[in-house]
């Protein structure tokens, strides 16, 4: 059983944090990298435990994943790779499921197992399979496996009832080496999805469009290894400059693209926080006390579901009212009972959580019930008076690299 994270509130956070690759790219570029034969060099891959449980599966599929003296990660694919997921591994990561479309691209069959990961909502995969079908796979789901083989391949034009991320990466992936044009109509339009875009272009592929709801493909034949960097990630960067303005702190946050980062800066910005641009980063200041605000989770380029959490530990404490609307994952509001044992003051019904807020937030001991739960957690305890302990901090860890040492470099007292 793991240490709870132990941090003492009160001290305001100061100084520089460098962030990471972004997971969620990196998860979908690492299961993108199946359908290219030798070796992929990535680099800005974050060590995190996520990113451990996929090279995982890669290697029980019989690709060779090193992390390398630079900090990369060389990832060999031979000829011969496997077609179906462990599944003691993949219910532990639900980006397992991005294999389905890149496996199936590789090797023309994949056998995936149901995904597992963070439970915060429903998010079934009706998208992906009617996706893959479009394109002329014959997909059946039974006894918790997905079973996909190519039957006739050729591209089409699919349309997604809703942007899904990962339905729109797993349609992009197998139309990469699939004959013909596809089109993707309502693709999702995430910075994750340009990067992996980017990637398969760099490595043969024919893809226009992402970053827009549109998204042309032209299939090619093959395509071949090569040296590609993963973006920065913008939830860690948005969960740092929370934090920063929750303490009443000042922190220059390092490596980021600020343009992914509009929707939170937007919202920090209404708090009363100052953020500009500084030394190729964003220097984030707390205002002199926090303003409420309202906050409604969209796809990109909406709010993030991602920062919901962290928003609403801030606004625990703000000077006045707010109202958040969670319109994408039912269950980002498991960690609200937590947050209230540490003296929050939030009401959920349905998808609308109001969140009242109180003068200040009192150490306790209180539980992460998902990654997101877990950083919002540790904002709020970073913001109490007293010290909190975290319970199941593997779920942080799953997301947020060296998250302790970057805390401790801001002046947080984390025990």
């Amino acid at each position: 059983m793991e240490e709870p994270l132990t941090i003492e509130g009160g001290h305001p956070l100061q100084g520089r944090v460098r962030i990471s690759g972004a997971k969620n790219a990196s998860l979908v570029i690492m299961a993108a990298t199946v359908m290219v034969p030798g070796e992929t060099i990535l680099e800005n891959v974050p060590c995190i435990r996520d990113v451990e449980v996929l090279a995982d599966i890669l290697e029980c599929l019989g690709a060779r994943v090193t992390r390398l003296e630079d900090g990369n990660l060389s990832i060999y694919v031979p000829d011969d790779i496997k077609v179906e997921t462990p599944y003691e591994l993949a219910k532990k990561l639900r980006a397992s499921n991005l294999l389905l479309g890149s496996l199936l691209g590789k090797k023309r069959e994949a056998r995936i197992c149901l995904p597992g990961g963070c439970d915060i909502g429903s998010r079934p995969m009706d998208l992906h399979l009617k996706g893959l079908a479009a394109l002329g796979a014959e997909v059946r789901l039974e006894h918790g496996f997905v079973e996909a083989r190519a039957g006739k391949l050729v591209g089409n034009r699919v349309y997604l009832d809703f942007p899904s991320v990962g339905a729109t990466e797993n349609i992009m992936m197998l139309a990469a080496l699939t004959p013909g044009y596809t089109v993707i109509e309502n693709a999702a339009k995430e910075p994750e999805i340009v990067d992996l875009a980017n990637f398969l272009n760099a490595v043969g592929g024919k893809i226009r469009g992402a970053g827009t709801d549109l998204i042309r493909i032209e299939g090619v034949a093959e395509l071949k290894a090569t040296r590609y960097a993963v973006i920065p990630d913008r939830i860690e960067a948005g969960t740092y400059m929370t934090a920063a303005v929750a303490t009443g702190g000042d922190v220059l946050v390092e490596n980021v693209i600020p343009t992914h980062l509009y929707p939170i800066m937007a919202k920090l910005q209404e708090t009363g926080a100052v953020i500009r641009e500084e030394n190729g980063g964003l220097r984030v200041q707390a205002g002199a006390e926090i303003l409420p605000v309202d906050i409604k989770t969209l796809p990109y380029p909406g709010f993030p579901t991602d920062l919901q959490s962290q928003m609403m530990a801030l606004l625990s404490v703000a000077r006045g009212t707010s109202v958040i609307v969670e319109n994408v994952f039912e269950n980002r509001f498991r960690m609200v009972d937590e947050i209230k044992r540490m003296g929050a003051r939030i009401k959920v019904e349905g998808h609308t959580a109001v969140v009242e807020g109180v003068p200040r937030l009192y150490g306790a001991r209180v539980k992460a019930t998902d990654l997101r739960a877990g950083a919002a957690l540790a904002i709020a305890a970073l913001m109490a008076e007293g010290v909190t302990e975290i319970e199941n901090p593997y779920y942080i860890y799953r997301g947020y690299e060296n998250f302790k040492s970057k805390l401790r470099n801001l002046g947080a007292r984390v025990i």
